[in-house]
């Protein structure tokens, strides 16, 4: 155990030091503001403050960030440590404010601040500090925290820390369960003689074929991926986006087709499912909870799980109707536009409510990767991408953190658009996933 001491203890510092304790640390520490228990104790302990005590303590000087309850511009000036960027420098057994540092990355501090939005509303990647200073692509708050934890050591060596447990979570959004089956007849005509006219024959071949029942769908590889997972001994997450109106970012199969039905409902009583929330229902917050009621009756099982389709979301706003909607576990926190660490972390944690000064129910699930950002924004190729994928698995593993990337049906199927893309997931699934495979639940 190790005895935290601070002058104040407040709800900023009390989650800091939480997440410390249950996510990377794996072991109990004890917060105090009395400081003779403090200067009595004679086990390891971490003064936190202004002003040291004695030798026997591990001493960083704190700075001001958990100890205010505003928001605010806050000056960030980066500095090398061991390689790596860190900010908000002081003094004493380590040379920053590595509670306070990581805060600001946790709580999204920058996200409350006037900002730069991308074309689709959301929070610019090239706003955050992680891109500007060129640590995006590092869980930086896990490496700080193995050098805060080599640094403990030194000073206190009968100090032991539980060592963690690498995970490998895959999860898919199902955007489109199905590219030409379950359209209905207008579309399905329309779509027919759109292929005619551009004169894409081997298209409307395809789609004949498919709306026959003579070849399949594109999109639906979900008998493969079955396949894949029980090789791999993997229990993944399904997201379904199940908007009741089609619209110009919402064109998931209709919600009335028996066989969308039947799909989710299947894989809710295989794997974990969850609510890949509209377009639409961050313009009209009466849609989230009427699409979650929805599948609550497909599957039978309360809906707990989200993901923000387009990874759309605005703090606080949405993560507020999410918790008001009955969701416990979200898998948003990334970008949409980029690969990397949008909180800097590879490890799961609680949302923190800066405006209301107060942790919440609502644990996050940051993803890292996304083929769609490989394929789309980054214009990568199977082997690029690849490469970018092992780097994301390979630091994480490094940090025994939970990775979690993101796939997407209509990218794992068969449509040409996408060649060598099934082969490249394939790959990762046999010569990778399979020797780490992750057996539990999150």
């Amino acid at each position: 155990m190790l005895l935290f001491y601070s002058d104040t203890i407040t709800p900023r510092l009390r989650y800091i030091v939480d997440f410390f304790s249950g996510e990377i640390f794996n072991d109990p520490i004890q917060l105090t503001s009395d400081p003779e228990s403090f200067k009595s104790f004679q086990g390891p302990k971490l003064n936190y403050s202004g002003k040291d005590f004695s030798e026997s303590e591990f001493f960083i000087k704190s700075t001001s960030l958990l100890f205010e309850k505003d928001i605010r511009p806050t000056a960030i000036d980066c500095f090398e440590l061991n390689f790596h960027k860190a900010f908000f420098g002081t003094k004493g057994d380590f040379p920053f404010d590595i509670f306070a540092a990581s805060f600001y990355l946790l709580s999204r501090y920058e996200e409350y601040l006037p900002h730069a939005k991308d074309e689709y509303g959301r929070f610019s990647h090239k706003e955050s500090i992680a891109f500007k200073e060129g640590f995006l692509h590092l869980p930086i708050v896990n490496i700080w925290a193995e050098d805060l934890k080599k640094a403990l050591q030194r000073k206190f060596p009968e100090l032991v820390f539980k060592p963690g447990q690498f995970k490998c979570l895959l999860t898919y959004d199902i955007d489109i369960a199905y590219a030409f089956k379950h359209k209905g007849l207008f579309l399905t005509a329309a779509g027919m003689l759109r292929s005619l006219l551009k004169g894409e024959w081997d298209d409307f071949v395809k789609r004949w074929q498919v709306v026959n029942n003579k070849a399949k769908d594109p999109y639906d590889c979900y008998e493969w991926l079955d396949a894949l997972h029980l090789y791999c001994r993997v229990k993944p997450y399904y997201f379904f986006l199940v908007a009741k109106r089609s619209g110009k970012y919402d064109k998931n199969t209709p919600t009335n087709v028996p066989a969308f039905r039947q799909l989710i409902e299947y894989y809710a009583n295989t794997y974990k499912v969850g609510i890949h929330p509209s377009w639409q229902s961050g313009d009209e917050p009466a849609l989230l909870k009427e699409e979650i009621e929805w599948m609550e009756v497909v599957t039978d099982k309360p809906v707990t799980n989200s993901r923000q389709h387009y990874i759309r979301f605005c703090l606080p706003a949405t993560y507020r109707r999410l918790l008001e909607a009955g969701i416990k576990k979200d898998f948003s926190m990334g970008y949409g536009s980029i690969n990397g660490f949008r909180a800097s972390v590879c490890s799961s944690f609680h949302w923190y409510d800066l405006e209301r000064e107060t942790v919440t129910d609502l644990k996050l699930f940051p993803f890292c990767y996304m083929d769609a950002n490989s394929f789309f924004e980054l214009k990568q190729n199977p082997q690029q991408a690849y490469n970018e994928l092992m780097h994301y698995y390979n630091i994480v593993r490094k940090y025994n953190g939970i990775f979690i990337p993101i796939w997407h049906n209509n990218i794992l199927g068969n449509d040409p658009l996408y060649k060598g893309w099934r082969d490249m997931f394939e790959l990762f699934m046999k010569e990778t996933v399979y020797w780490d495979a992750y057996y539990g639940d999150i």
